[in-house]
């Protein structure tokens, strides 16, 4: 019974182990294990978990209905703000009809097992998020993987497997803004595949929804993919500040999902005060577009001083900045030394992360304002010289 202990030494010397850090909210200026830092790792993007409405919202929400809602939605837990919530949803999403799951997580292990069955092909971009993947594995479809944003590839497998999935159907699975490298998927020409090939298209868009789109409804409103979109999942605790995740789609796919989605009809449903946040959460989106325009300033004046200083960046199209540092014990060496000066900006490693390519993945808010994000330059700037000065290159992001 000592390979816990063996294995958590194993990561220790491979500097992957990872551990807790205690936070004391999601503002932009927050408390991490006591010290007061500056925070570029949240997904908070717009602010909104910080929103007096948003709260004021829980509160009335919990003291109507009470904590809970004591049981699943196929039993006694479909309140009436569930269905506020997916009706909001699904006239923001332009589709016939919304359901909420407790998690992205849950939302993506539920509806692709339920959507895909033996028989059926799922063709899933290799860097998808650990949710699909798993919801790929735990479907009894055959799953091949598409080179990551390459439809060229897809299009291959598709005419490749056409006449051995006949009997069943295509299911293409991608995200829309990549959760890790920030960068973004050729949504229109992967539509366009699907509908040649008649495949059924899922597109998460967890990063998307709230920063892309004219009504902030994501990519695929962004590029009006709305009716060549069959499924589409986004998340309430991103962008939206609140918690919990979000199918849209056509009414019979989304009936479909009430009767088959597993983590759906087996999960208590989603607490009242956690409802209500993401009512007023969709509400605010659309009532408050001046913070998508925040959050991309704010994007743009960080990557452009990061630039500046020569850090690399993996992708500079979505508001996630993926600044490559290498290896492991660098990374981590490198959130180290920023949280010294008071940035938090966390490292990501293997194995969420390809072996070499370790970062740091930095999230500005709309919420930061200009003096916060100088800091962040200055705190930068001032590790790149220590560490340069040690006989340190940077890794080019061309090159990785």
């Amino acid at each position: 019974m000592n390979w816990p202990s063996d294995e958590l030494e194993s990561l220790r010397a491979r500097h992957l182990l990872r551990r807790l850090r205690s936070t004391e909210g999601t503002e932009p200026r927050t408390v991490l294990n006591g010290q007061t830092v500056l925070l570029l790792c949240s997904n908070n993007y717009l602010g909104l978990a910080n929103h007096p409405a948003l709260a004021e919202a829980a509160r009335s929400a919990l003291e109507r209905y009470g904590t809970s809602a004591s049981g699943s939605r196929l039993v006694s837990g479909s309140l009436a703000l569930h269905g506020e919530l997916e009706k909001r949803v699904a006239e923001w999403m332009g589709t016939e009809a919304a359901l909420v799951f407790n998690s992205g997580y849950q939302a993506n292990v539920g509806a692709i097992p339920a959507l895909a069955r033996e028989g059926d092909l799922i063709l899933s971009d290799e860097l998808n998020h650990a949710s699909l993947i798993d919801g790929c594995r735990l479907s009894r479809a055959r799953t091949r993987v598409f080179r990551h944003a390459d439809p060229q590839h897809l299009e291959s497998l598709l005419a490749e497997n056409s006449t051995a999935s006949r009997t069943g159907k295509n299911i293409i699975v991608t995200e829309s803004v990549f959760s890790v490298d920030g960068d973004l998927a050729p949504l229109t020409e992967i539509a366009s595949l699907a509908r040649r090939f008649d495949a059924l298209l899922i597109v998460d868009e967890a990063h998307a929804v709230g920063v892309f789109g004219p009504a902030g409804a994501g990519r695929v409103e962004e590029l009006q993919l709305e009716v060549a979109v069959d499924i589409r999942m986004g998340t309430f605790s991103k962008a939206l500040g609140s918690f919990g995740a979000f199918v849209a789609g056509r009414r019979d796919l989304i009936e479909y999902l009430v009767n088959r989605a597993r983590s759906f009809i087996y999960s208590t449903a989603l607490p009242p005060a956690t409802l209500g946040a993401s009512l007023a959460a969709v509400q605010a989106i659309q009532r408050e577009p001046e913070r998508r325009k925040s959050l991309w300033e704010n994007v743009r004046f960080l990557r452009e001083g990061l630039k500046d200083q020569g850090w690399s960046l993996l992708s500079e199209a979505s508001q996630i900045l993926p600044v490559l540092i290498g290896e492991a014990r660098e990374t981590m060496e490198v959130t180290d030394e920023l949280l010294a000066r008071g940035v938090f900006a966390q490292g990501l490693r293997e194995p969420t992360v390809a072996p070499g390519t370790s970062r740091l993945r930095l999230t500005p808010m709309a919420t930061h304002n200009r003096e916060d994000l100088t800091q962040a330059l200055a705190a930068f700037d001032e590790v790149s010289t220590a560490r340069r000065n040690r006989g340190w290159t940077p890794v080019s992001a061309t090159t990785s």
